[in-house]
């Protein structure tokens, strides 16, 4: 195993070092101390690979971007290469390619100011060679100094200097107010349409329960996945043991039911700590953005997939042997209340080839979910379910002998949960291909994957597919034929989606219907406008207020409002015929014309570079949220009609929201 993991990391290092080497960057900053400093950048790039131009076309690989975020100064222009870039037709893109070679110069000019300046440069792109590409770049602060510019011998450059600096300044507000792109039928956009309004949200009703069924949701999803760890071979066999060594341990029954609780409160302890830990060491908002990231999205169903492929016994995936040895020898040199958590610590490793998928995937989602504290109460389920059978079989010892027999029972259902890590590893990879618009998991493709995962599924209960470790099946039990049953069954449920049927129970799961190229269904709901200030502007025009829908491509509980509620017909009705909706992504990853530079309520200074970023930046700033899905109704002035409604499957409810919202609207004409 520890081959295996050295051979893995060893790979892991090798393709990051192979990202690093494909191009080498020096950024270096020219004719500082003059009136005309510049950004020298500098790509030499191995032979063998391209590194793709800024201007290449849509549908062909990543173009060259550069970020300046200037202080002191402007940037003039965008960089200047010195040479000109190959073109070439590419028959797997369908585009002519324009990439360069060997080595290339961009300069980038530069306007003071100010006397001192820094400038921040990062660089994003990517490279290609005959076996495949890598993203390449680097970052580099710069730090110089200009001399004092004289107004009088450039009264021009005073002017835009000072215009630049008022359009900082109010960029930089507490409460900015972002410059339209567009007009629409020529109504102007409002700077109020982002003040904040959450006094004027907290006067209606507002949904105390959300963040508690939230925590539930992550507690219930916590101990259901202790559960199917507990039938595992890693630890169904430890409890007979366990409970048997605190009985004979201890003479008297009270002392063992002690023992047994406070091995049980240890591993409890231990999972709490490890969620907490989590999110101390990234923080909450950064697991979010993690949950969201394509580059981590694609890391977790590559994770997902090596959890399958482990489960299926193509290899063990265990933690160090020194580290259960340690434990161990705790356990011998330690008494007491020491002594049974350092027993409590040993289990937690041992189970680990079998628990480690459970709670990867576990944090996984809590992450999601944007709450502090939610890695730690899933961390908390899965630990109370793993520890509540030593505690009670402690207490009834009788209860031992009605306990199944170990056997290769469990190998089956460490299989079956290969199965279904393998299928669950397909939406994280969903959200990256909605995040970035590659269209490689079109809805139709995940649902064919996923009839085919759970049909081999069935196939395999019924014994005619065996995998390493599996004894062979010589009569199919009722339970395995039940369960088969049940997989077949729903390999059939999702034919019609092929061509377009809701799928309500995978919604949460699988890509929206808006990415399937052949539909036959009508029933879904679309926004009118996916940008805030166009649908303001649309509903002074039309007279209607606004639906706000803050979405994400990542949020399972928006597929699941989208499928389970936005579909009823009076629902649809009046979303389509009294509002304007408006869904804002705030995971898309589409860039902004030009980066924003906002201040935070703490003060936190950050720039917006991408319209997701926009789209988070005002669910917090103007509405003093952070979940998804969030669901406001405004006026024509962006004024709430009514009180949020966040995640609840709810028609009646959803209905009256809607109801509340067109009254209220009606009153304030």
């Amino acid at each position: 195993m520890k081959r295996f993991f050295l051979s893995f990391s060893l790979m892991i290092i090798s393709l990051c070092a192979l990202a690093a080497d494909a191009v080498n960057w020096t950024i270096t900053l020219v004719d500082d101390k003059t009136d005309h400093p510049s950004v020298k950048i500098e790509a030499k790039i191995n032979p063998g690979y391209h590194l793709y131009a800024v201007d290449n076309p849509a549908g062909g690989s990543m173009p060259l971007k550069f970020y300046f975020d200037a202080k002191g100064c402007k940037a003039i222009g965008t960089p200047v290469a010195n040479k000109k870039y190959t073109t070439e037709y590419d028959d797997i893109f369908e585009v002519d390619q324009h990439f360069y070679d060997g080595s290339v110069v961009f300069t980038q000019k530069l306007k003071p100011t100010s006397k001192d300046f820094s400038v921040n440069v990062e660089i994003q792109g990517q490279a290609c060679d005959d076996h495949g590409c890598v993203q390449v770049g680097t970052a580099k602060m710069l730090k110089g100094t200009f001399p004092e510019a004289d107004p009088k011998s450039n009264e021009a450059d005073a002017e835009e200097v000072a215009a630049l600096t008022e359009m900082t300044d109010s960029l930089q507000a507490s409460e900015p107010f972002m410059t339209p792109e567009a007009n629409l039928s020529g109504v102007e956009a409002d700077k109020s349409w982002w003040d904040n309004v959450e006094a004027e949200l907290n006067v209606f009703e507002d949904n105390p329960e959300q963040q508690s069924r939230s925590l539930w949701y992550i507690f219930i999803a916590g101990f259901i996945g202790g559960l199917i760890a507990l039938v595992t071979p890693c630890v169904w066999p430890m409890i007979p043991m366990t409970v048997s060594f605190f009985l004979k341990q201890n003479k008297s029954r009270s002392k063992s039911i002690g023992t047994a609780a406070i091995y049980g409160g240890s591993i409890i302890v231990i999972y709490v700590v490890l969620g907490l830990a989590v999110t101390i060491i990234f923080g909450a908002s950064a697991l979010n953005e993690l949950a969201t990231s394509a580059v981590f999205n694609i890391i977790f169903f590559l994770l997902l997939v090596l959890f399958a492929i482990s489960f299926m016994g193509g290899f063990e995936l265990t933690l160090p042997a020194s580290w259960t040895n340690k434990m161990d020898s705790k356990v011998d040199t330690t008494t007491g209340l020491l002594s049974i958590f350092f027993m409590a610590f040993t289990l937690v490793l041992v189970s680990f080839s079998c628990t480690g998928p459970i709670i990867g995937t576990l944090l996984v989602e809590a992450a999601a979910t944007s709450n502090f504290i939610s890695p730690a109460i899933g961390m908390f389920g899965f630990a109370l379910a793993l520890a509540l059978p030593f505690t009670i079989f402690a207490m009834f010892p009788t209860m031992l002998k009605a306990m199944p027999k170990s056997g290769g029972w469990m190998n089956t259902v460490k299989v079956v949960l290969g199965f279904l890590e393998l299928a669950l590893s397909l939406k994280f990879l969903s959200v990256a291909d909605l995040a970035y618009g590659w269209r490689i998991l079109d809805r139709e493709v995940f649902v064919a994957l996923w009839i085919v995962i759970f049909f081999l599924l069935g196939v395999y209960l019924l014994g005619k597919l065996r995998f390493p470790h599996d004894d062979e099946v010589e009569k199919c039990g009722v339970g395995r034929f039940m369960l088969a049953c049940i997989s077949f069954a729903f390999a059939v449920y999702m034919l019609p989606g092929l061509w377009g049927a809701p799928l309500k129970s995978i919604s949460a799961f699988s890509p929206p219907i808006s990415t399937q190229d052949f539909s036959l269904y009508e029933g879904d709901v679309h926004a009118q406008v996916d940008d805030f200030e166009e649908g303001m502007r649309l509903a002074q025009q039309l007279n209607k207020p606004v639906l706000l829908d803050f979405s994400g491509y990542g949020c399972v509980n928006c597929r699941k409002m989208e499928a389970a509620v936005w579909t009823d017909p009076e629902v649809k009705a009046s979303i389509d015929n009294d509002y304007i909706l408006v869904t804002l992504m705030v995971d898309e990853k589409k860039e902004l014309p030009a980066p924003i530079k906002i201040t935070e309520k703490d003060g936190t200074q950050r720039t917006l570079r991408t319209y997701g970023d926009k789209w988070s930046y005002l669910q917090r700033s103007k509405f003093g949220a952070n979940a998804q899905p969030f669901h406001v109704i405004v006026d024509k002035n962006a004024k709430p009609l009514a009180p949020a409604f966040v995640y609840k499957e709810d028609i009646p409810g959803y209905k009256a929201f809607l109801e509340q919202g067109k009254t209220n609207f009606e009153k304030s004409k």
